[in-house]
């Protein structure tokens, strides 16, 4: 990957490629998951430190059927064990099951795929009656061999108690020196087991991920999944070519979202909801009849009914909206709530606050909320009114009804209903000029 994040780390809609596999492995109900990383792979085990999985080293990378051998002496002889890949990330449940469901005490599942070029990939030699014999790997392929365009995709469920056998009788006499899983195949045969093939009836769910090439196709591919999951539940897309969605949205009727729209973690959207083009909203919920703007970024918030938000406005986590709020261009909020019909149009802070109901925040107003040392509350109560660049300097408390002149520094208590001018005298300097430079 010519990264320093190690390849199963590497992010997919948001996610770790492995955490994608663990998923879908647990939707399967197993008895365990048992994850083989490599030496040095500490840091995998640090990222995924919350999935209730088994970890086993392997020490040196000596194949894929060594790294299974691992990990196979934890599985009770009367169990399946099925073999996932972490860097083959869009299996789905439904092929699982299917493929799970060939297994037995004396039969094997093998996933296969049909491709239009199956360079790279072992390749499944069927007898004359179509019935699997094994699989051989490209750089060990005959000229005929690599002709076949039926591949393995590596995905196997087999009985522990025999699987655990044929690992052990594992050779490493091929090209690359290594213990290959897909030499099970040929010792099942050897050995009188049925080797029962499941075609994958969608080649995209098995492929893999080498380099970030192939990483950017399979994220084309959720991108395309992920937008026609919302229209089919009746969302409107403007561009299904033009969104993203890293994580888990849940929406009612009549949701338009436009291009260039990044949906992260857990979003949850109102009816009627209108998201405008290059907005990013991450873990937020936006109520009913909310519209936002163009190029918002709305992250750990909760956005009240029948806002206006943006253009070009900012939220930081924990803050709430009421219903009726508008937050305008260049407005950024942080760690606030902000009650009913309250508006901060134009370019200002809103930092640490306690906004009340019809409180009308000037252009350029901003709330000095950090001392160098310690943030602190500023409380705004209703139907107060902040003339333009005025700075309030927390702690304070605006009355009700008050109001601040523009260009105000206040660092007091505001009175309620009372208009407080805090601001220098305007002086005009008579016989002063301005400085000319110097020739040089």
């Amino acid at each position: 990957m010519k990264s320093a994040l190690p390849k199963v780390l590497q992010p997919l809609a948001g996610r770790p490629l492995l955490s994608h596999v663990i998923d879908t492995a647990r939707a399967l109900g197993p008895a365990a998951i048992h994850v083989v990383y490599g030496h040095g792979g500490e840091r995998v085990r640090e990222a995924l430190a919350g999935e209730a999985v088994a970890w086993t080293l392997q020490a040196q990378q000596l194949g894929t059927g060594h790294a299974v051998l691992q990990a196979i002496p934890k599985v009770p002889d009367e169990h399946v064990a099925l073999v996932l890949y972490g860097d083959v990330p869009l299996l789905s449940r439904e092929t699982l099951t299917q493929l799970v469901a060939l297994a037995g005490p004396r039969q094997v599942a093998l996933l296969t795929m049909t491709v239009e070029d199956p360079t790279g990939y072992g390749r499944i030699v069927r007898d004359g009656q179509g019935r699997v014999q094994r699989i051989v790997e490209q750089k060990d392929a005959s000229a005929a061999e690599r002709d076949i365009r039926e591949c393995n995709t590596g995905v196997i469920a087999a009985p522990a108690k025999l699987l655990k056998r044929w690992l052990e009788g594992l050779r490493a006499d091929n090209s690359q020196r290594e213990y290959y899983l897909t030499d099970t195949i040929a010792m099942a045969v050897a050995d009188g087991v049925a080797v029962n093939p499941l075609q994958c009836a969608d080649a995209v769910e098995a492929l893999g991920v080498n380099d970030k090439v192939q990483l950017a196709m399979l994220e084309s591919v959720c991108r395309q999944r992920s937008a026609r999951e919302l229209m089919l539940a009746g969302v409107t897309v403007a561009d299904p070519a033009r969104i993203d969605v890293r994580g888990r949205v849940t929406h009612g009727k009549d949701v338009f979202i436009d291009v260039n729209v990044v949906l992260e973690g857990t979003v949850k959207l109102g009816d009627r909801v209108r998201i405008g083009p290059g907005c990013v909203v991450r873990d937020a919920e936006i109520g009913d009849d909310t519209q936002v703007f163009p190029h918002c970024v709305i992250e750990g918030a909760v956005i009240g009914p029948g806002c206006n938000i943006g253009p070009f406005a900012r939220f930081r986590p924990t803050s709430r909206l009421s219903g009726g709020v508008h937050i305008g261009n260049f407005v950024e909020v942080k760690n606030s709530t902000m009650a009913a019909e309250s508006k901060a149009n134009h370019l200002s802070y809103v930092g640490d606050a306690q906004v009340g109901a019809r409180v009308n925040i000037g252009a350029g107003t901003i709330i000095a909320n950090y001392d160098g040392a310690n943030k602190h509350r500023t409380v705004i109560e209703d139907d107060v009114h902040t003339g333009s660049n005025s700075v309030l300097v927390a702690p304070i408390t605006i009355g009700a009804g008050a109001t601040v002149a523009a260009g105000s520094t206040v660092a007091n208590q505001v009175p309620a209903g009372k208009l407080t001018i805090a601001r220098a005298r305007q002086t005009t300097i008579e016989g002063w000029t301005r400085p000319v430079k110097r020739e040089k």
